[in-house]
């Protein structure tokens, strides 16, 4: 296992859509998994108002060197004018899940 892991966070408001993009992601190989949990309430400021709706998280495992695709494709399948698209190295895990990322990313 040489790619260093990543989960990819991304809301959006219907849980289809997070449906639509956690299969999109992972059958195109640029995630090897995708887990949704909602609903979530979120809190946030849009166009210099304070919003509050309910959304659903996807998180997306998937390799550093993997980051860019994926990004590049949340944002075309995305419906939001500026999605939530945030990365996190994964510092630790077990060997066989870290490798399992990689090879269904494409990178083993």
């Amino acid at each position: 296992m040489n790619a260093l892991a990543l989960t990819v966070l991304t809301t959006t408001d219907d849980a289809a859509k997070a449906r639509a993009l956690a299969a999109g992601a992972v059958e195109a190989r640029l995630a090897a998994c995708a887990q949704i949990a909602g609903p979530v309430t979120s809190v946030y400021r849009w166009q210099g108002n304070t919003e509050t709706a309910q959304e659903w998280q996807v998180l997306l495992k998937t390799t550093a060197d993997g980051y860019e695709a994926l990004e590049s494709w949340l944002l075309e399948a995305h419906d939001y004018d500026t999605p939530e698209i945030i990365a996190t190295p994964v510092v630790r895990g077990s060997a066989a899940y870290l490798a399992w990322i990689e090879e269904e990313t494409g990178g083993a």
